[in-house]
């Protein structure tokens, strides 16, 4: 299970809306089980079938993420024209077995997410929480 608190979601759902025909991506920053923001990031591969973080938008997501006591956690990226499920290339390019891959799938007229981890080539779903500030 993954907590993602609500305003990062919407940040993230709302970059991938914006980058749309192609597909966005950034990085998530929390701790453990839960997303406290998520930090877009230029996607470099301008593409709508991949997606490339620029390593300098990588690199001021860490220091953000430093500065604020947390830690990248994970990466999410949207897909315009397939369902939110990792494909091949996502598998194969999955840089860490300890991040969360949160995708967000465009195909329909509202975005559908979902959370996976993917370990030796291994993608598992998790139930994902979005977390109203409101709750907390």
């Amino acid at each position: 299970m993954l907590e993602i608190a609500e305003s990062a979601y919407e940040k993230m759902v709302a970059d991938c809306i914006r980058g749309y025909p192609y597909e966005a991506c950034g990085m998530l920053i929390g701790n453990q089980g839960r997303i406290d923001t998520a930090y877009p990031a230029n996607n470099e591969a301008a593409s709508a079938r991949i997606y490339t973080v620029a390593p300098k938008d990588l690199l001021a997501a860490d220091r953000f993420a430093e500065a604020s006591g947390l830690e990248i956690v994970g990466v999410y990226h949207s897909h315009t024209h397939t369902e939110a499920y990792p494909s091949p290339t996502d598998v194969r390019q999955a840089p860490d077995p300890e991040w969360w891959y949160l995708l967000v799938s465009l195909r329909r007229d509202l975005p559908d997410v979902r959370a996976y981890r993917i370990r030796d080539g291994v993608i598992a779903e998790s139930q994902l929480i979005v977390e109203s500030a409101k709750i907390r």
